[in-house]
């Protein structure tokens, strides 16, 4: 069961600019009342820091405060972090969106993908969220011998025609095609560290140095997967029945290799050292919600077209909106949600986009506000989006603070 502490009021700690106190009121509520153990939340508007918020234990059972530099695992949160990279390359010109793949990639033409465009793999549409190829991670640390498995993949269905939530394997197709594209051939964690962070002073990592101190690593506090049966009142059940059938497209996108199905696994420094930039992206909150920022306030150097593109929800694939691994409605963009029916996020002009993470984490950008906005916590909840905790900071910066429409699905 997932691990209950009680947290006291005076380990909440932070700050945030004036008017942005219901925001700090939400984030005490959340251990007062929502079973947060340990949490960070950030937020900046037009490119200034409003919300600096951290708190509670980095690890409930050593009762080891949640400092100011914590570094937290963020899961698919790391996603949005990672597809800035793609972003970037889209704005200095080294790739198209509407280009297939293998213009840049030649073996991923291999088992029908020869059609496949840049758009498509990004936005979900490939059908490759499963990959057949048993894997280890040694083979995740041979980018080689990673990107030859991607290739001989073949869809699970025909590209275009439905979307599936590819919760692992996104980032590393992600990686190999910015490694074919960079004139340097960097892996993705490393274009992250020298392009983003590095000129941005983030401290998140895509593939964990092993010199970073492990004092500084909150614990994350998981559930078993066989818990999620108990819980279809929060996760949809039709995703429910599918995970916990090995055999089934759901439960292979997120099992492969078998460890990653397991939240626990991901406190191992082996599983954080290797890139995993669609899962593993450890770092501060703030580091997200900054990123975030600098991608819609012109810091990062997003031209207005790419800018324009990840604001806009992909074209729906032909057999419909239905997720095909999530099980449930769901909308995308360029490595990215976008708001759906059961999923509303940002301001009614609807330019928001970002990723959830397993368990409860949350970072988005609002173009319309000039919000960056990021949640990470290491106790796991049970939503795959629309978590309480997050669902409240989310509330109280955009209903009682900025008077924008009511955060609901």
């Amino acid at each position: 069961m997932v691990l209950k502490v009680d947290v006291p009021p005076d380990l909440v700690r932070g700050d945030v600019d004036e008017g942005y106190g219901p925001v700090a009121d939400a984030f005490r509520r959340n251990f007062a009342e929502r079973g947060e153990i340990g949490a960070a939340c950030a937020a900046y508007r037009d490119g200034r820091k409003v919300v600096d918020l951290w708190g509670g234990y980095a690890d409930g059972l050593r009762r080891s405060p949640w400092q100011e530099n914590t570094l937290v695992t963020m899961f698919s949160t790391t996603k949005g972090v990672a597809s800035l990279a793609l972003a970037l390359a889209h704005s200095k010109r080294l790739l198209d969106y509407d280009e297939p793949v293998a213009t840049y990639w030649p073996e991923f033409a291999e088992a029908g993908k020869q059609n496949v465009t840049v758009r498509q793999l990004l936005s979900h549409q490939a059908g490759l969220a499963a990959i057949d190829r048993p894997l280890g991670l040694e083979h995740l640390a041979d980018l080689d011998a990673l990107a030859d498995a991607l290739a001989v993949q073949a869809p699970a269905w025909t590209p275009g025609t439905r979307h599936g939530y590819h919760g692992i394997s996104l980032g590393w197709y992600e990686g190999e095609l910015l490694r074919r594209i960079d004139p340097q051939h960097r892996s993705l964690g490393r274009y992250f560290a020298e392009e983003i962070a590095a000129p941005l002073d983030l401290d998140f990592f895509i593939g964990l140095p092993d010199d970073v101190d492990a004092d500084r690593l909150a614990t994350v506090h998981g559930f078993k997967p066989a818990e999620m049966a108990l819980h279809t009142h929060e996760m949809p059940w039709r995703f429910v029945l599918a995970f916990l059938n090995p055999r089934s497209l759901s439960a292979r996108s997120f099992g492969n290799p078998k460890l990653l199905g397991v939240i626990d696994n991901y406190n191992r420094r082996d599983v954080l050292r290797v890139e995993l930039p669609a899962a593993n992206g450890t770092g501060e909150v703030r580091a997200v919600a900054r990123a975030y920022s600098a991608a819609i306030s012109g810091e990062l150097g997003l031209s207005d077209d790419t800018l324009a593109a990840l604001t806009e929800t992909a074209p729906p694939p032909s057999g419909g909106a239905d997720d095909l691994v999530l099980r449930v409605e769901t909308r995308y963009s360029l490595g990215y949600a976008k708001p759906f029916p059961r999923f509303v996020f940002g301001s009614s002009a609807n330019q928001a986009f970002g990723t959830m993470g397993t368990g409860g984490s949350f970072g988005f950008a609002d173009p319309d506000t000039g919000i960056g906005f990021a949640y990470a916590m290491n106790r796991t909840g049970f939503r795959l989006w629309d978590d309480p905790r997050e669902h409240a900071l989310r509330q109280a910066l955009y209903v009682d603070v900025l008077k924008e429409r009511p955060q609901q699905p």
